[in-house]
């Protein structure tokens, strides 16, 4: 019987032997895919430890590939004869079905990646309530979708002989022991064995949970290396660090822990338990208007307006020539780096809108947002000073219930694109083309005075600068040899990074031209104009001859933020180069408020020297660009490599806690907006 069973064995083994390998070929197609670098000369030792401690890492699922089949089919099939004949047929098919577990776990990554620049992380949860039609619209047509999916035909039938190969492959014979205790004893030995060899993978090569490997003990010459560091990750293992964490643990606090974190930043001197909300705490007083008050107000929202095509080292892109007309305006104070509310675009309109960070919690989709008093929401405390607010989408605001959350902050009126636009306006799955939506919502805005008041506040958010990029650029004029002559000719003559930065003109000069109407048709306007993020541009410019290198934390994560309005100057911002989200709406009141006025704010105004910005995700000071993912940051100033990294302690921990318990006690007291 043992001598079946012994058998069996090597054969669950040989099976075993064939996923890590498959997982070492899919992280080798990842760096060959995505890898930053133009050569990998000089990585020798990244690349060893990236796979020997990916391989033991991998163990967390792999190891499980030898244990199943020892338990469902060796130890039974010892028992009984006619089980075991079956046994290398359920082996195969056991093996191709976790064959294509990891193919669809390895595709996933890859087109996650190509988006987010990133392994499996939290954002997979972000997009829970994405929209459907979009992702499957991408999938297919910006993606390759139905290639990848014949691909699995030609996959699972490799994979098939591959684990038929090995099944085949001859098998030691069981040993001739006489003696009958010397027998057993072996026997015992290699049940043990058997044991003691999957915890010993499962633990990565230690018999010791507490050593398995994880995130803070990978190598540190990968861990300085951020891309080969998630690269080292298998899918399987990233997917399960994003499904065993909770999206936001806010839900788990008691109401003492949020108050007592939120205490050394309030600004009013009243317990915060005797507010009607927690946000209440943060009062602030006007210092009197700054500037004439401005019968238009403009927050102009760009989806992805990001602050890295401004950069000089761009500038023979010429994609910006919309936006810098209004940078470059002497009347302009802008700043060289910004944070955004959220790393997302709903979480950056929502904490825009309600002042207080949306910190991944989708406010938006919750009911009791739908009826909120939030002291802090902009258009709210606007109209206290006479202001009609009118939000402007380039989309479908009923996405995201945005027409039920914008106007219980405050917005008089809510208007939809694909509604005032008509059904025969040309769309993408997200909006209206940036063009034909800013046309229109201008024509609409000059209308408006005579129902609205004069004194007018308009947010307005775009949506062309999103994928799929099909939009058909040359009818709208747009031919790369025309609009970037000296740009390389790998970026000129590439027609896949021609859709992206070409869609982005796109939009750039539909900002340009509403700018130019809006300032003419208004001159005393106020106009802030910054993207809802910034986007990793590295899959698209990183192996060219313009950057060479991966895109930096700053490149990727800084949007456009500026205000423009004709009694302000380059240094109205009191010289700040730094910046965020949260720091718009008090730099608003502080521009044009009474003496007196009081208003809400988590952060004070751009008026007055800022030594640091947060947010829930990122941290920024004007020498440094950093992150709360990872202990890294970028080095901010003139002179320095692009691409360095030190590593360090995140700072402003309590601070970004602070802000993001604030909303999670906000969610969990939907009552307080009834009172």
């Amino acid at each position: 019987m043992f001598s079946v069973f012994f058998h069996l064995l090597q054969q669950d083994v040989k099976l075993f032997l064939f996923f890590p390998i498959l997982c070492a070929v899919f992280r080798a197609l990842f760096i060959r895919a995505y890898q930053p670098y133009k050569s990998l000369a000089g990585k020798g030792p990244v690349l060893w430890h990236c796979f020997r401690y990916g391989f033991w890492w991998g163990m967390d699922f792999n190891a499980y590939v030898f244990l199943i089949p020892l338990v469902l089919l060796s130890l039974p099939g010892a028992f009984f004869p006619a089980y075991a004949a079956w046994g290398d047929s359920l082996r195969l098919l056991g093996g191709l079905i976790y064959s294509l577990v990891l193919y669809l776990a390895f595709t996933g990554k890859m087109l996650f990646y190509k988006h987010f620049h990133d392994i499996y992380n939290q954002t997979l949860k972000l997009g829970a309530k994405a929209e459907k039609h979009n992702l499957v619209d991408i999938f297919f047509h910006q993606d390759h979708g139905l290639q990848l999916l014949l691909l699995l035909l030609p996959y699972l039938a490799l994979c098939g002989l591959c684990i038929t190969g090995l099944l085949h492959l001859p098998s030691l014979p069981y040993p001739e022991i006489p003696n009958p205790v010397l027998r057993y004893g072996f026997n015992t030995l290699v049940f043990l064995g058997c044991i003691a060899a999957f915890y010993w993978f499962r633990y990565g090569g230690t018999f010791w949970h507490d050593d398995k490997p994880e995130w803070d003990t990978i190598p540190s010459v990968v861990k300085k290396d951020i891309f080969f560091a998630k690269a080292m990750v298998d899918d399987l293992v990233a997917l399960e660090q994003v499904l065993k964490h909770k999206l936001n643990p806010a839900y788990e606090h008691t109401d003492e822990e949020d108050l007592s974190s939120l205490e050394p930043f309030v600004t009013t001197q009243k317990p915060l338990r005797e507010l009607p909300e927690p946000a209440y705490g943060f009062p602030r007083t006007a210092q009197g208007p700054r500037i004439t008050k401005p019968t238009h107000i403009f927050l102009f929202v760009g989806e992805t307006y990001l602050q890295q095509l401004f950069d000089p080292q761009f500038a023979c892109l010429n994609l910006v020539s919309g936006g810098r007309q209004l940078m470059d305006n002497p009347h302009t104070a802008a700043l060289t780096s910004a944070l955004s509310a959220g790393i997302i675009s709903r979480p950056s309109i929502v904490s825009l809108m309600s002042g207080i960070f949306d910190a991944g919690l989708e406010l938006n989709e919750k009911e009791s947002f739908w009826q909120n008093d939030l002291p802090t929401a902009l258009p709210r405390q606007l109209k206290k000073l006479g202001y009609h607010s009118t939000y402007w989408y380039g989309g479908n605001v009923t996405y995201g219930n945005f027409n039920r959350f914008a106007p219980a902050c405050g917005f008089d009126q809510v208007m939809t694109a694909t509604d005032f636009c008509g059904p025969e306006a040309p769309k993408t799955w997200v909006g209206v083309y940036d063009n034909v939506f800013l046309e229109k919502a201008a024509e609409l805005i000059l209308q408006q005075e005579e129902t609205s008041g004069p004194y007018q506040f308009h947010f307005l958010y775009t949506t062309s600068y999103h994928g799929p990029f099909k939009i058909p650029l040359a009818k709208y004029g747009y031919d790369p040899e025309q609009v970037m002559p000296d740009a390389p000719e790998d970026i000129r003559k590439n027609k896949e990074i021609q859709k992206n930065l070409g869609t982005f003109w796109f939009s750039d000069q539909a900002v340009g031209k509403f700018i130019r109407t809006m300032q003419e048709a208004y001159p005393d306007c106020l106009f802030i104009l910054t993207g809802d993020h910034s986007i990793d541009m590295s899959p698209v410019l990183s192996k060219t001859s313009l950057m060479g290198r991966d895109c930096n934390l700053r490149e990727r994560h800084s949007p456009v933020l500026l205000f423009n309005h004709r009694e302000l100057n380059a240094h109205s911002l009191a010289d700040n180069t730094i910046g965020g989200h949260m720091n718009i709406a008090p730099t608003i009141f502080e521009l044009i408020a009474p003496k007196g006025f009081t208003y809400y704010s988590l952060c004070p105004s751009l008026l007055e020297p800022v030594d640091h910005v947060v947010s829930p995700y990122h941290w920024l000071r004007r020498d440094a660009f950093g992150s709360y993912s990872h202990h890294f940051y970028q080095p901010l100033g003139p002179g320095l490599d692009p691409s360095a990294l030190e590593e360090g302690e995140p700072p402003y921990t309590k601070e970004r806690a602070a802000y993001m318990n604030l909303t999670g006690y906000l969610v969990r007291h939907p009552e307080v907006f009834r009172s």
